[in-house]
């Protein structure tokens, strides 16, 4: 089997399986298929992980785009961690932006999430810069109940006179776990993904913060909506259907 055929059939079995577990999954594949790793670590998005940096003490979320190797790069301190010499990180202009949409995305997480935990990198492009905004929200209100929203906002800007071309592909994967008497075992997990393209003024490059900012905002606002709608539409099927099938014994 090409390797083509091998990247394109382990993407098809990622997408059949529960995306609770696609971290595992993923190591599992790319440890029968080492030379696929570093494409499928690039293409599939995972539940986000939380690491703390050294240096500042606060926590920051791991993805492909502050990865280099092994070692990951905290957006606090733009140290890696293993540490790494030669890292990549952005250039000066681009780091500036960074800081400043990691002060604006840890408000917004505050006041959405009332909690969790934000990211955001940038990194250069000849004829602009791209970056991803990541958040997550982990829910363990007792031994038997869990839930998780993971955010992955990647996006890239392309300058043109006094506006910016933006295009942003994103994705929430969400799992939702309970267990009890009544209800037995629940596991709702899924993930959707939905993108969106935009040319919007620029005076500054405090203009880019504010305009990934919106973008991101109006997104996560329909995608929560088109999540809502139809895990609500399923419940009610389910309790229709679970009614009728009682009722039908109890005629028996």
């Amino acid at each position: 089997m090409s390797t083509d055929a091998q990247f394109d059939s382990a993407l098809d079995l990622l997408r059949r399986l529960n995306p609770k577990y696609t971290s595992a999954n993923l190591t599992r594949i790319c440890s029968l298929v080492p030379s696929l790793e570093e494409d499928l670590l690039s293409s599939v998005d995972q539940p986000l992980e939380v690491r703390r940096c050294r240096r500042s003490g606060r926590d920051y979320l791991l993805c492909d785009y502050n990865r280099d190797g092994n070692s990951y790069r905290s957006p606090w301190s733009n140290e890696f961690d293993p540490p790494l010499e030669d890292g990549t990180v952005p250039s000066e202009r681009v780091r500036e932006m960074e800081k400043k949409a990691n002060e604006a995305f840890d408000v917004y997480r505050e006041l959405y999430y009332e909690g969790g935990v934000s990211s955001v990198y940038f990194w250069d492009l000849d004829d602009g810069f791209a970056g991803v905004v990541l958040l997550k929200k982990s829910v363990s209100p007792g031994s038997q109940t869990s839930g998780a929203w993971d955010s992955v906002h990647v996006f890239e800007s392309i300058d043109r006179a006094r506006t910016a071309h933006y295009k942003l592909t994103s994705t929430v994967i969400l799992h939702l776990g309970t267990k009890s008497d009544g209800l037995g075992d629940m596991d709702l997990s899924g993930n959707m993904t939905r993108q969106v393209e935009q040319d919007m003024p620029v005076e500054d490059d405090s203009s880019h913060i504010a305009n990934v900012g919106k973008l991101v905002e109006d997104m996560e606002l329909k995608m929560r909506n088109l999540l809502r709608i139809p895990s609500l539409t399923e419940t009610n099927r389910d309790k229709a259907t679970h009614q009728e099938m009682i009722n039908s014994m109890n005629k028996r």
